[in-house]
This record gives structure tokens, C-alpha cells and sequence, in this order.
């Protein structure tokens, strides 16, 4: 059996006759004998290994079938996906004044009026719940909680016509956390909210300066109290966003929510991603969870920094595993305030990218949105494919005006992706490693 091309070998620094191997299509990790690549080259490799090594995928039958899987690996995953996943932009509206809003020049009082989620809540019921699929929604903003009653009317529909059908609905908020009071969560528990992503911006000083009230007052204590509130009650996520210039003090937060007993059983999960401009002027959103890549060397220190803090405190973070992106998955879709359909958060306002509307639904986009443009012999002989599959079309769009190519993450990979394997063996020893 031939090694797959989608592992990765590094050399272990602290035992020269190991090496770490990490399959990227699998997002597993193994010690070995540094003897193991001779071996399974001149055929000597031990049954035993050849099985362990087979089973997590590290050996393959055919290499050539291999490529041809993962060349139809995403196709097959949107067959068996049995959920439907929706971003409805409830509005663009809020109540606080950040430095860096990523809305721009959309920002302003536009709310999706009650016939618009009447739309999508026909659609959803039509197109999703009637085929048997959970639903899993988000709702954002602006800030979505200025937009409770659209959550409650929505979630009351969309709950009791998945309950006939014999599935489940479910959503969660993108939210600034300030109106993510106890009493909200509350109301919206039972009607099928599991968990918030809220975001703080470093300690309480910097927070304050890049994320205040409209009125100028600091929001930091009032998300923190809410925060602290309904965290037990449901999933409570910590984002925040960061510059070349504050990444450094980012540990202080930590570090202040472990004093306020906001421990890792109580936080489901931390990220931090970078306040970044693109090369057409705009930031990328706070909810695009650092999947556009970069390769400046700043971000890239920032990026492994901040994750050993994370880990080092015991606070879960996105594991190294394989990410397609979100506009690959046919059931994963964004619906802006106005009806119109998206494929990714980041196209909002890009008129020209909108898949559809409400309306009308979706169109095809396979060509607008380049969905095969990673299907040629450079990507698919590539073994950070899996981690890849073409990159940030938002990207690609923004430096170039069109995606008639991938954005290639190999550069930013090659730098970091050894460092990130390292940090979840250090930190998440059980996640999944072994040793041969």
C-alpha cells in the first residue's frame, strides 16, 4: 500500500528516530519510526503497521483512486449531508459604534420586513423540512437581537413544522452580546436557541475603544455580565478581532475570564481573528471565523501566538481538520435582510454575487462562484487539499475582480501548519494521535 499524497511528514525534533506524519484528509496525527517511509517503499513494512497506518488513512489502496475520491469527495458530502445550515441577516441596524464595522457604508436602519421571513420561512419549509433535513439557522445582523420578534414569529413557524415532519430545528445568534440578557435567553430557549457567538476585543480598555455604545459609553462589563448569565443556560462562543498592534495584550482577556469563573466548561469554544483590510478597502467580517487566509508574516505569528494561549489555558479552539469552504456545501446558504441569497457572508452587498432570492430561490452559481476551480492536477496533487479545496473565493475576487482561479493557502501552510499539529499534541494529546 502506497502513502497517501494527503499526509504531511515533519521530523521530531526532541527524537531523531520518529517522525510526526498528519493526514489532512483525515485530520489525524501519528508518531512513527523514522524507518516507516523506507519501509512501506521497499514493501518490508510489518502487517500489523500496514493495518493501524491503513485505517486511519496514513496507506492507501490505490493512490490514483485516492485523488479520484477526493476530486468527488465534497459532491458525496452534500449527498449525505441530512441539514440544512442558513445565515439570515435579520437586519443592519445596531446599537453599538465599532471602529472597523464590517457593514460599511450598508450600515443603516434596514430590517427584513415580517412578508421577507415570511419568504424564507416558506422556502426553508418547501425546499428543507419537507425532504426530511434539520434545520440549523443563525441569525445576525447588524445586531439580530434588535430584531427579537422576527426571531420569535420565524422560530415558532419553522419549530412546529420540523416537529411534524419528525426532524428538528435549531438556531443560533451572531450577536454583539450586549441585549444577550438572561431573560432573552430565556424566551428564546425553548424555541430552539442552543448557543451565541459574542465577541470582546481584548481587555476591557481596548474592547471599549473599538467596540462602544452608540451613545460612546464602553460595552465590555455589559457583555461580560450577559455572558456570565446565560452561559450555562446555552453554548456561549468568545470571538474577537484583532490588529498588528493589540494581538500581544489578547492574553489579558483570557486570563481575566478565568478570574470571573468564565472557565473552559463554561465557554464552548474561543477564536480570535484579525481585523484585516482587503485589497478593495473592506474588512473582512468578524464571522468569517478566519478562514481568508493571508500570508503576511505578522498574521501568521498572530494567528499560532494566540491559538498556544488559547490551548494553554484549556480553552477549546477550531482543531487543525479538513474546512472546505462554506459555498462548496448546497445546503449551507445566506440570506441578506432584502430576500437576496447568498453563497458566503462576505459577498453581502456584492449585488453580482447574490445565487437568488427568496422569490425566485436558487439559481445556478457553479460558474459565478468557480465551485471546480480546484479540480486540476496542482490542487489535487497537492496535500494540503483537504485543509484548501481553492481557498477564500472572497479573496480571489477582491485582489483580482474575478475567481477565475484559486486562492492558494500553501505559502500561509507551509509556514504554520506544522505549528498548529505541534500546539493540538501538546494541548489535546488524546485528540485523536497515536504512536507506532
Amino acid at each position: 500500500m502506497p502513502l497517501s499524497r494527503y499526509v504531511k511528514i515533519f521530523p521530531c525534533n526532541d527524537d531523531p528516530g520518529r517522525l510526526l506524519l498528519y493526514s489532512t484528509r483525515r485530520g489525524a496525527t501519528v508518531l512513527v519510526p523514522a524507518s516507516l517511509p523506507a519501509s512501506i517503499e521497499d514493501g518490508t513494512i510489518a502487517s500489523s503497521e500496514q493495518e493501524t497506518l491503513a485505517r486511519l488513512g496514513f496507506l492507501v489502496p490505490d493512490s490514483d483512486m485516492e485523488r479520484r475520491e477526493l476530486e468527488e469527495a465534497l459532491a458525496e458530502a452534500n449527498r449525505r449531508r441530512s441539514r440544512f445550515s442558513a445565515m439570515a441577516v435579520l437586519n443592519l441596524d445596531c446599537n453599538l459604534d465599532c471602529s472597523y464595522c464590517y457593514e460599511g457604508g450598508m450600515k443603516g436602519r434596514h430590517y427584513m420586513s415580517a412578508e421577507t421571513a415570511g419568504l424564507l420561512a416558506a422556502l426553508v419549509e418547501r425546499d428543507q423540512i419537507a425532504r426530511g433535513k434539520g434545520i440549523a439557522l443563525a441569525f445576525t445582523g447588524g445586531e439580530p437581537l434588535m430584531s427579537i420578534d422576527l426571531i420569535t414569529s420565524l422560530s415558532e413557524r419553522l419549530q412546529g413544522a420540523a416537529a411534524a415532519k419528525g426532524t428538528e430545528y435549531s438556531f443560533t445568534l451572531v450577536t454583539n452580546g450586549t441585549l444577550l440578557t438572561g431573560n432573552t435567553v430565556a424566551q428564546l430557549v425553548p424555541l430552539g436557541l442552543k448557543g451565541a457567538k459574542v465577541t470582546l476585543d481584548g481587555a476591557r480598555e481596548n474592547h471599549d475603544s473599538f467596540r462602544p455604545f452608540v451613545s460612546g459609553r464602553g460595552s465590555f462589563d455589559a457583555i461580560v455580565g450577559n455572558v456570565r448569565e446565560v452561559c450555562d443556560r446555552i453554548k456561549v462562543q468568545v470571538g474577537g478581532n484583532y490588529t498588528r498592534e493589540n494581538y500581544r495584550d489578547f492574553p489579558r482577556l483570557l486570563d481575566f475570564l478565568l478570574h470571573e469563573g468564565l472557565t473552559p466548561d463554561r465557554i464552548s469554544l474561543v477564536q480570535f481573528v484579525p481585523v484585516t483590510k482587503s485589497g478593495g478597502g473592506h474588512p473582512l467580517p468578524e464571522f468569517n471565523e478566519g478562514c481568508a487566509s493571508t500570508d503576511e508574516p505578522w498574521l501568521m505569528e498572530a494567528s499560532l501566538f494566540l491559538r498556544e494561549e488559547i490551548l494553554r489555558r484549556g480553552f477549546h479552539t477550531p482543531r487543525v481538520a479538513p474546512a472546505p469552504c462554506m459555498i462548496e456545501a448546497l445546503d449551507d446558504l445566506v440570506v441578506n435582510y432584502d430576500g437576496a441569497i447568498y453563497k458566503c457572508p462576505a459577498f453581502l452587498g456584492w449585488r453580482e454575487m447574490a445565487v437568488g432570492d427568496l422569490e425566485t430561490g436558487v439559481g445556478e452559481y457553479a460558474g459565478s462562484h468557480n465551485l471546480d476551480v480546484w479540480k486540476k492536477d496542482e490542487c489535487l496533487d497537492c496535500a494540503y487539499l483537504p485543509l484548501c479545496f481553492g481557498g477564500c473565493r472572497f479573496l480571489k475576487l477582491l485582489r483580482d475582480g474575478k475567481i477565475d482561479d484559486v486562492d492558494c493557502r500553501k505559502a500561509y501552510l507551509d509556514e504554520t501548519l506544522e505549528a498548529l499539529v505541534r500546539q493540538d499534541l501538546l494541548y489535546r494529546p488524546r485528540s485523536g494521535s497515536q504512536s507506532g
